[in-house]
């Protein structure tokens, strides 16, 4: 008998309890009477013992705080949380069935059910954050670049710093036989596609795949040369000089400032506002067999998310500390909290109010957009993962099949019957129809329409256009 926080954690065992004791009524008297309602109306979870995989990032939140508020076990759901060494590894679980579900990069699930690299059929119900990540160079291309930025009246740099100031620090190592390393988390991951569009964008190249060709190296034609680097070794390869520079989520930028190491020079807020960034991903088997737990797990998650922003983010110093234990993140409380608390240090003193660093509920973060995912295939496309050209069609027919606002609408009108979370907390799902509306705030001002792919990947300068192989 598996104990959590001092209660019997085992519903099964309750069930056969009740069994054995012949009494409905009793059921009635363990159970909440709200529980109880939801049982009633969602059904029972067919599996009520689950194990959930993340990586060492403040991202993972609404995981962590389902489970110590006890949001997963209202639901019925009896969960283990377990740290995974890395990306690859954790997809592997959740494919294999070690894992039931997962923290994921939003490019997990499109990458695996579209096949590149590992074939799986991964399905996303729920979004988990926006923003979040940032770049972050070392000490010694910090100073070369600053020369080339703007400051502002107090002596301090102007944000958002674009690549365009670290173009003749990359010209410079080119030039003299010594190439620009820099490191990103997964192939397919947001900070692999946030580190490319922000260097070209300034016109560094950041080199093409060509899976095609047998090369996923991701460096072909290549100015800066991108390879992968775990979250929480970034800031020790930074430190070794094998990498110039990274794109990681938190609290791996603030990590560097606080060993004095580097200076996270943009966040993805200012390359992307109120950019996607980790799903939760399970397997389309899993929640085809088990369509109640599914729901639950969902409606754990968004009352996690919702409890994470309330009250203008009061919660996320309690938040801090849970993270900050071992089992979670595992970094230092002053660290994590230098972003998750509405702020976020660039230099060292150059601490600035950015209270949308971490997203986790408003701005509709947890619903699945069908556009979003889209924004990855265009990437995707615009690099050589995707070798071909495709129709707009084959976009809208991927992100269906791997984003699923069905399920979360489900959760979400359970939430709202049950008078846990207000309707006007969650999109008009009458007329959502999974397309945000056209977005302009990228760092390059070019405008993303997720119902228009192939004319979106035509706009840029640098990456594959409609029609090219290579």
């Amino acid at each position: 008998m598996k104990i959590i926080k001092g209660r019997v954690t085992s519903l099964k065992r309750r069930k056969r309890l009740i069994s054995a004791a012949g009494s409905a009524a009793l059921l009635l008297g363990i159970l909440s009477n709200s529980t109880a309602a939801m049982a009633e109306k969602l059904g029972w979870p067919e599996k009520e013992e689950l194990k959930f995989g993340f990586i060492k990032l403040t991202d993972m939140a609404p995981i962590a705080i389902a489970y110590e508020n006890g949001y997963f076990e209202d639901e019925g759901l009896y969960v283990t949380i377990e740290a995974q060494a890395n990306w690859k590894v954790l997809l592997d679980g959740v494919i294999d069935g070690r894992l039931d579900g997962a923290h994921m990069l939003a490019g997990q699930p499109i990458a695996a059910t579209m096949g590149y690299g590992t074939k799986a059929h991964i399905i996303t119900p729920f979004s988990m954050d926006l923003n979040g990540n940032a770049i972050t160079v070392s000490n010694a291309v910090w100073d070369e670049m600053k020369p080339s930025i703007p400051k502002m009246a107090d002596g301090r740099p102007v944000h958002p710093i674009k690549a365009d100031a670290l173009k003749p620090v990359v010209e410079k190592y080119n030039n003299s036989g010594k190439p620009f390393n820099m490191g990103m988390v997964f192939p397919v991951s947001t900070h692999n596609y946030e580190l490319r569009y922000w260097l070209a964008a300034g016109n560094i190249h950041p080199g093409y795949y060509a899976p095609h060709k047998s090369d996923v190296s991701g460096n072909i034609n290549a100015e800066a040369f991108l390879s992968v680097t775990p979250p929480p070794q970034m800031p020790a390869t930074l430190e070794a000089g094998t990498i110039y520079g990274y794109c990681v989520g938190e609290p791996w930028n603030q990590q560097a400032v606080f060993k004095g190491i580097g200076v996270p020079v943009v966040t993805d807020y200012e390359i992307w506002k109120n950019n996607p960034e980790k799903v939760f991903g399970i397997t389309a088997a899993f929640a085809e067999k088990y369509p109640n737990t599914t729901i639950r797990m969902t409606r754990a998650l968004i009352r996690a998310a919702k409890w994470l922003d309330e009250k203008n983010n009061a919660n996320r110093p309690a938040a801090v500390k849970i993270l900050s234990q071992s089992n979670y993140v595992g970094a230092d409380y002053d660290v994590i909290a230098n972003s998750m608390t509405g702020t976020f240090e660039y230099e060292k003193g150059d601490k600035r109010e950015v209270p949308d660093f971490n997203v986790f509920f408003r701005y509709n973060a947890t619903y699945p957009y069908y556009s979003d995912a889209i924004w990855y295939l265009t990437q995707m496309r615009r690099w050589g993962q995707i070798p071909e050209t495709k129709p707009d069609s084959w976009y809208m027919d991927m992100a269906k099949q791997v984003y699923r606002p069905d399920i979360y609408v489900k959760a979400a009108q359970s939430l709202i019957a049950d008078k846990i979370i207000d309707a006007k907390d969650f999109p008009d799902f009458a007329s959502e129809d999974g397309f945000k509306k056209p977005q302009q705030h990228f760092i390059d001002d070019i405008v993303y329409d997720g119902k228009k792919p192939n004319d979106y990947i035509n706009k840029f300068s640098i990456g594959l256009k409609q029609g090219d192989v290579l």
